[in-house]
């Protein structure tokens, strides 16, 4: 477990695709925004506003950002970073376990 100290924690869920992304949206005492959740193993788009940084705690992807051609691999420990007002493919071939830092 982390210790995220004082946090604000919104209880509801967000659901995406069928179910196959569930997140919970966080934001520190400082005002900074997070979201940690689940990706299911699928292969999904998604849309970014800000910027993102995706904390991979557990489990195996392939990402491809917006106008790349290829796919990078990235496990527990690593993290990758999709720019704001983008998106990225991602192929989930083991659960994936992350936090999401925006900003």
């Amino acid at each position: 477990m982390t210790d995220l100290g004082n946090v604000k924690i919104d209880p509801r869920a967000n659901v995406y695709f069928d179910g196959k992304c569930v997140s919970h949206g966080i934001e520190l005492a400082d005002g900074t925004k997070k979201s940690v959740g689940v990706v299911l193993p699928s292969t999904l788009t998604f849309n970014t506003g800000a910027p993102e940084v995706m904390e991979l705690v557990d489990g195996e992807c392939r990402v491809r950002l917006a106008g790349e051609e290829g796919w990078t691999s990235y496990g527990a420990g690593q993290s990758f970073e999709v720019p704001g007002k983008s998106s990225f493919d991602i192929e989930v071939s083991k659960t994936l376990h992350y936090i999401c830092h925006f900003g």
